[in-house]
């Protein structure tokens, strides 16, 4: 993956608003959850997410935005992944985050959130 990047003079608090707003949707940060697996089709995410492809397509839109993913063409299809492998971790470490303020949601193992 390649590291994404964003506009020279953008600051570390306008970098962190966006992720913010990435993350404020659900359907967004579900998103975001699934592509820590892999590159994954936008047919995909809108079954694994029970969403509409126009929805999903709509989302990716604002994820790519936000230089949260990267769109991966292979012919035709395309596939969308986290712009950096560091998301993977800053995600998982989210969702640890979420569970210690909210631990009656899931634990571990049997967590649906994701």
């Amino acid at each position: 993956m390649t590291t994404a990047t964003l506009a020279s003079g953008t600051s570390h608090v306008e970098a962190l608003a966006r992720i913010g707003h990435a993350l404020s949707d659900p359907t967004r940060a579900r998103m975001l959850l699934a592509l820590r697996a892999g590159h994954v089709s936008p047919s995909e995410l809108a079954d694994a997410l029970g969403a509409s492809r126009q929805s999903v397509s709509n989302h990716l839109a604002c994820l790519r935005g936000c230089g949260l993913v990267v769109a991966d063409r292979h012919g035709r299809r395309v596939d969308y992944a986290l712009a950096d492998a560091a998301l993977v971790h800053a995600l998982d470490d989210l969702m640890g985050l979420a569970r210690i303020l909210d631990p009656t949601c899931c634990t571990g193992a049997t967590c649906t959130c994701a």
